[in-house]
């Protein structure tokens, strides 16, 4: 690989309105402030020249060992080099985390990362180089110290202000650097402050402040992971887990941000490579139903909130994705200035697919406020606004109209429409929960018959026309011979029961045709694209929860265990697999990936216990929701 770390050699920091990715050797590659979705100041990740970095560390070789502390999104890095041993901790400070329900309280116009340094033993040398590069590496920023101690970088919009207690600090307009010997017992705080370049604050920060900082965050991030329900024996994936998909919600909006990465490619080299800094409905749904199954409500609550105002207006308009504040423009955009993620290009921001049809974001949205109503709030049934209820009545509406057509479907496809299997899957899931919404409100419905009508002509199109004539397995569109993992879905959202013969084919077809060394790809054939990509991590746990639920429990746990072996030192998991080296692909940490860890080991612990999928029918158990 040379000089480009692996995706697997990244830790996530977030505090929920911020991210950063830092490597094993104590550079920060990538770091977005203010939102997820905004222009990085530290961007070596997506061109090592050009991109961008802070780092912190030993100057001489070292061996390095790292974990988060428990609990929580704070990363510890333990160099041992041979003079000595150094510690360093990164966090990303939540502002305000004494808020309601324990939760951080929107921005505070400025944002902090903080990096702490303790001498354990011996004596070790450190250096500081902070090289940041606004706009994705467009502007190097004029960098000046202030004091011995304080510098400052401006350039267009962003301003950055390097708090240093680490010797004195020098520039070459570009860069600030300094060097300091830390003998055992030795401790300096590090921290960089961002806010709008007129609205940086000149001033320094004590390191007692930026120290309480990291300590009312650890405190945040603890109360958080403490309310977890689940207590099986993969409690420790599974808090993992959830404490990345906490990473990954906007604070402020409640939106569910996909990845907090761009363009770090599904096939080195590749082309393949998107920007995911955005809410998409259908991984956002996922994330609410695992998190609900946690026990976290005020997600739940706050997602629903952003969906509403989001979606708001006619559901014609409905987007398959929004940004992470709702917006609804995403233009792509190629940067063509940037290398790419060891040279794979083109390097995008902004994601065409927001102008796709992919119908299948009916279905979620009715799916999710099923959820949201009935299944998880205290209380019981919730009851929706008049306006809530006319815009469901909406898009049930439109699912009737709309769900012969073809689409693109939910990979996003750049080739022709076809009439996916998902896609109608989905559009019957939309009637089926719209419905049981209603009938479970008491709230007669003139539509229903009309609905109820639509929903079993969509169920006999589905299996008329979704199967392959050869072997009785759901394929991936009417009238092809290609197979999908997302057919799987027939099963985990309770179309049909595990004892179904085309479900059982479906699961042989998906393990002979789409699966390599035990990881599976989402399908194989044309979609407008060039190049392979690698197997696709969620579609792997979902075969692993189909095992599970169709009763076999020594299958999907060791299905579970390869992937959980994927995962980095630090337990997280990027979009795929590499089914031949086991390197991480995709964007990174991936939600997608964490909401399937989390399902399946509810699955496979509801399967030990003897409670597998029920026949189907209105009291089916949905294990996706």
């Amino acid at each position: 690989m040379g000089r480009w770390p692996a995706i697997a050699d990244y830790g996530f920091l977030s505090d929920c309105q911020s991210a950063a990715l830092v490597d094993r050797d104590g550079a920060i590659d990538w770091c977005c402030f203010g939102r997820f979705d905004q222009r990085p100041v530290f961007a070596r990740l997506l061109d090592r020249e050009k991109g961008g970095f802070f780092r912190v560390g030993p100057v001489a070789p070292c061996s390095t060992s790292r974990r988060y502390l428990p609990g929580t999104l704070i990363l510890e890095t333990r160099f041992e080099a041979r003079g000595g041993v150094l510690v360093l901790t990164d966090c990303l400070p939540v502002q305000h985390p004494g808020g309601s329900h324990g939760q951080p309280r929107g921005p505070s116009g400025h944002e902090l990362l903080v990096r702490h340094l303790r001498c354990e033993a011996g004596e070790v040398e450190v250096e500081l180089v902070f090289a940041p590069r606004f706009d994705y590496g467009l502007t190097t920023p004029l960098v000046q110290v202030l004091a011995p101690d304080l510098a400052v970088a401006t350039g267009g919009a962003d301003g950055l202000l390097l708090h240093a207690d680490l010797g004195p600090l020098h520039t070459d307009c570009e860069r600030a650097v300094a060097r300091a010997s830390l003998r055992a017992g030795e401790e300096r705080t590090v921290a960089v402050e961002w806010a709008e370049s007129a609205l940086l604050p000149m001033r320094r920060l004590p390191a007692a402040v930026l120290r309480g900082q990291m300590e009312s965050t650890h405190a945040f991030w603890n109360r958080w992971a403490d309310r977890c329900k689940y207590r099986g024996r993969y409690a420790e994936a599974v808090q993992r887990s959830a404490l990345v998909l906490k990473g990954l919600t906007n604070s402020t909006t409640g939106a569910f941000a996909a990845a907090p990465t761009t363009s770090l490619p599904e096939c080195i080299g590749g082309e393949r490579n998107w920007d995911y800094r955005y809410t998409w409905l259908r991984d956002s749904v996922a994330v609410l139903a695992v998190l609900l199954s946690l026990g976290y409500r005020h997600e739940a609550v706050e997602y629903g909130r952003f969906l509403v105002r989001t979606a708001a207006g006619e559901p014609r308009d409905l987007q398959i994705m929004y940004g992470l504040g709702g917006e609804r423009l995403l233009h792509e955009i190629d940067l063509e200035h940037l290398e790419g993620y060891r040279s794979s290009r083109p390097v995008r921001i902004g994601n065409g697919a927001w102008q796709q049809l992919q119908l299948d974001a009916y279905g979620e949205v009715l799916a999710a406020a099923w959820l949201f109503y009935r299944e998880h709030l205290p209380g019981g049934l919730s009851r929706p606004s008049v306006e809530g209820k006319r815009f469901l009545r909406s898009v049930l509406d439109q699912i009737a109209a709309k769900w012969c057509e073809p689409d693109e479907g939910m990979w996003e496809v750049r080739s022709a429409r076809q009439h996916f299997v998902f896609s109608k899957l989905m559009c019957w899931v939309g009637l089926d929960r719209g419905i049981r919404l209603f009938d479970a409100l008491g709230d007669a419905q003139p539509q229903r018959a009309r609905w109820a009508a639509v929903r079993d002509e969509i169920r006999a199109a589905i299996e008329s026309r979704g199967t392959n004539p050869e072997t009785g397995a759901f394929a991936q569109a009417f009238g092809s011979r290609h197979y999908d993992a997302s057919s799987l879905h027939v099963l985990l959202r309770g179309f049909l029961p595990a004892g179904d013969p085309r479900v059982q084919a479906t699961i042989r077809a998906i393990e002979e045709h789409l699966t390599e060394n035990g990881h599976v790809y989402r399908y194989h054939g044309e979609d407008g694209l060039h190049g392979k990509e690698g197997a696709f991590t969620y579609c792997t746990l979902w075969l692993a929860t189909a095992h599970a639920l169709s009763g076999r429990i020594d299958r999907a746990e060791a299905l579970f265990e390869q992937v959980l072996a994927s995962a980095n030192d630090l337990g997280l998991l990027s979009e795929e697999i590499d089914p031949a080296s086991g390197a991480l692909l995709g964007n990174f940490p991936q939600a997608f990936s964490h909401v399937g860890v989390i399902e399946t080991a509810f699955a496979i612990e509801g399967a030990r216990a003897g409670n597998y999928v029920a026949p189907e029918g209105p009291d089916a158990p949905c294990w996706i929701c």
